[in-house]
Parts: C-alpha cells; structure tokens; sequence
C-alpha cells in the first residue's frame, strides 16, 4: 500500500527523487524540441494552503515517486485554479495505477484547498502521461504557461 508524505521539496527525498525525474525527462526530451530545461520548485509554492509537494512511498517505505499541486493565478473565467506539477513515479513502481492514486490524492488535496479548476503540462513524447490525464477527465486546453518543455496543456473543472 503506498504511503502519501507531505515533504518540503528540500526534503532529502523529495530533491533525489526531482533529480532522478529530471534526468529521465532530459535523456527522454525529443531532440527536435531543443534542450530540456529543468527548474526545481520554490519550497513557498509547495506550502499549505499555497500547494503541497508529496513524496510517495512504498510498503517498506522507500521513496518510488513524488508530485505536488500549487495554486497559480486564477483562468481567463476566474476560477481558483491549481496546477499539479512533477507527478512522477521510478519507472519499477509504474504500470501498477500507482500513477492514477497519486493523481487522484493531488487533485484531492488542491479541492481541499478550494481548487475549481485543475490545470497541468506535459510533453507529447509523454504518451502514458497523456493517457492517465485524459482517462482521468483533462481534457486539451490553451497554452496558460510558457513552460519550454510542454507541447500539451490539460484542465479538469472541480468545482
């Protein structure tokens, strides 16, 4: 049973497992899209009830993955709107729905911070990433960033 802990994005766990996710996306970054470039969060973002940062954990307590959700400014139609942000999982815990539970508790976290509207980016090249957000009710949205490292942004209404 994975093990949910809230984690400043310092935490010793939380900062391996941002630099392994990292050094995944950069080895995977398609070449035609240039240079991945990784920014790591600012803790504050990640702070009750601005976001959380959570860093999963397995039965036995090792930490396989981590993500977090943050409140950023509000749509075009003014909805309270949270981005979830660094969902990511090793890749010997995935292909279990670990992926699809993590969503599911940052989505619950950002409601219960009073989320109306949840918005994410991701890269094309991501394909089971794109799948988990469509299945789980995103739907393709305008650009609300100018993340370089995102071809596709989604939104999902909660409120």
């Amino acid at each position: 049973m994975l093990r949910f802990r809230e984690a400043a994005v310092t935490d010793a766990d939380a900062h391996a497992l941002l630099t392994a996710y990292f050094a995944e996306r950069a080895a995977g970054f398609p070449p035609e899209q240039g240079v991945y470039r990784p920014t790591f969060p600012a803790a504050a973002q990640f702070e009750p009830p601005a976001g959380v940062f959570l860093v999963v954990e397995d039965e036995r307590g090792s930490a396989i993955g981590c993500g977090g959700v943050r409140r950023i400014a509000p749509g075009p139609d003014g909805r309270t709107r949270y981005e979830i942000k660094h969902l990511w999982l090793r890749p010997e815990a995935r292909g279990h729905g670990e992926g699809r539970r993590l969503l599911a508790e940052l989505e619950t976290r950002a409601i219960g911070f009073g989320a109306d509207e949840l918005v994410l980016d991701t890269n094309a090249s991501l394909e089971a990433a794109g799948g988990l957000y469509r299945s789980s009710g995103y739907v393709g949205i305008d650009a609300y960033n100018d993340n370089p490292n995102a071809t596709n942004w989604y939104g999902k209404l909660v409120g």
